[in-house]
């Protein structure tokens, strides 16, 4: 069938080229809608959009709208990769924290970045919701969006709406683990489940053998503490305090040490991580800032010059859209392919709490996505994240409501501020730097 898709949050203009070059390899007809309420990142898009879809001849018809609305009536799946605010917000996240000593080198998922970043996007996403519902509530509905476990419950929560979580970590750990093991990634199987950004491996075979003795003997070499001359070197190389937790823990998480660490954050008091600051020596923050800067302004000039665009634009890219056009595919093509996606917990974890929003493997086909029932998470493996799970429910409660208390009580649960009082005073700084994006708090 031909497909009309909707790409809300289309001025991410890297996911946007990533995913109309698998679009474009589909082979498949499509009418592909781009929408954002920044007119120029949307000009960027549809610019992008439109020069690669005549490079290669595709049967891709483009439209742009900064109006959701009219895009979403026949909609047969919705893409979103809303990000509230931008880098520019993201920034805000990360820097006011370094004031208080708490050091993020990712800041969009856990600590109080991800706290922040869930109080403007839950409702931008929770209207995007209701619009599908009203529009298009037979449609396939993606979100890429984070703090991906906040986002998704929410939705769940105050809409019912049908939304899917989808992140490209837990296939990119498995190629990681596969090189680790020294084999092919397509001879490696593997159940892993948890909480976006720190779903746990907790079963790897290769060739159909138990491959987790092998993985705990890399464990015990990769998670060493490494001489202090090469420390930091070795440790973004390897990742130890990942593999030093699969060695406790018998489990691997996912996705390595820099998203890992932030959820640990009793561990690393002012960022010390083998020897440098994390987001800044270690996983540099912003690095990441300029180089999304520098990509977004490439793509800009590519988009609105009158120059054709290289054919290495049309070459797939590794990212976060890399799953959702497959997914699609097996859903139309009643293919059951299995992957891992973020959906409400109905079981499939037993021993995780009734609709926390879990990272899990699922199967697609013409029915949709439905996970795969596993067996119980090892006792401390779950332990890791039923605490997390708490903040879930709390940073939902304060998004929602735009409760103050419950902010504080999500930096508390958190557990990188230092004291209660830094708690509160963190809040409010957050709350007051985002005010734009945050009219919940200031009616």
């Amino acid at each position: 069938m031909s497909e009309h898709i909707v790409l809300i949050g289309a001025g991410s203009a890297m996911f946007t080229r990533g995913l109309i070059a698998d679009l474009i390899r589909s082979g498949e007809e499509v009418d592909l809608a781009l929408v954002d309420i920044d007119p120029e990142a949307l000009a960027v898009a549809e610019g992008l959009a439109r020069k690669m879809v005549a490079l290669a001849g595709a049967p891709i018809t483009v439209r742009a709208d900064v109006d959701r609305r009219r895009m979403l009536p026949d909609a047969t799946a919705i893409i979103c990769t809303v990000g509230v605010g931008g880098r520019r917000a993201w920034e805000q996240d990360v820097f006011i924290p370094r004031q208080y000593g708490i050091y993020q080198p990712v800041g969009d998922t856990i600590g109080p970045g991800g706290t922040s970043r869930a109080l403007r996007m839950i409702p931008a996403m929770v209207a995007v919701a209701e619009d599908v519902l009203d529009l298009a509530p037979e449609a396939l509905f993606f979100n890429y969006g984070n703090p991906m476990a906040p986002v998704c419950r929410a939705v769940h929560r105050a809409t019912g709406a049908p939304l899917v979580g989808l992140c490209h970590g837990v296939n990119h750990v498995a190629a990681y683990l596969a090189e680790a093991l020294g084999v092919e990634p397509a001879r490696l199987a593997y159940t892993a489940a948890g909480l976006n950004h720190l779903t746990w491996f907790t079963e790897v075979r290769v060739d159909g053998r138990d491959a987790m003795p092998r993985l705990l003997e890399v464990a015990e070499e990769r998670g060493r503490v490494y001489p202090e001359e090469h420390a930091i070197d070795e440790a973004l190389q390897n990742s130890p305090f990942s593999w030093r937790l699969c060695a406790l823990f018998g489990a691997f998480p996912a996705v390595l040490d820099r998203h890992v660490v932030e959820f640990f954050p009793q561990f690393y008091a002012e960022g010390e991580y083998y020897g440098a600051t994390l987001g800044i020596g270690a996983y540099s923050f912003e690095h990441t800032i300029a180089r999304g800067d520098e990509i977004y302004d490439a793509m800009r000039s590519a988009a609105l010059s009158s120059a054709p665009l290289p054919p290495d634009y049309l070459e797939r890219v590794g990212g976060e859209h890399e799953q959702v056009v497959d997914i699609i595919d097996s859903i139309r093509r009643n293919a059951g392919r299995v992957y891992s996606v973020n959906l409400p917990n109905h079981g499939q974890v037993p021993n995780l709490p009734p609709e926390a929003i879990v990272e899990s493997p699922a199967i697609a086909d013409v029915a949709g996505l439905h996970p795969i029932d596993l067996p119980p998470l090892p006792a401390g493996v779950a332990g890791t994240l039923c605490g997390r799970i708490a903040w879930v429910e709390t940073v939902v409660e304060a998004a929602l409501e735009g409760d103050r208390d419950r902010v504080v009580q999500a930096m508390v649960l958190d557990g990188a501020a230092p004291s209660l009082d830094v708690a509160e005073r963190l809040a409010e700084d957050l709350i007051e730097a985002q005010r734009a994006y945050l009219p919940q708090f200031h009616a």
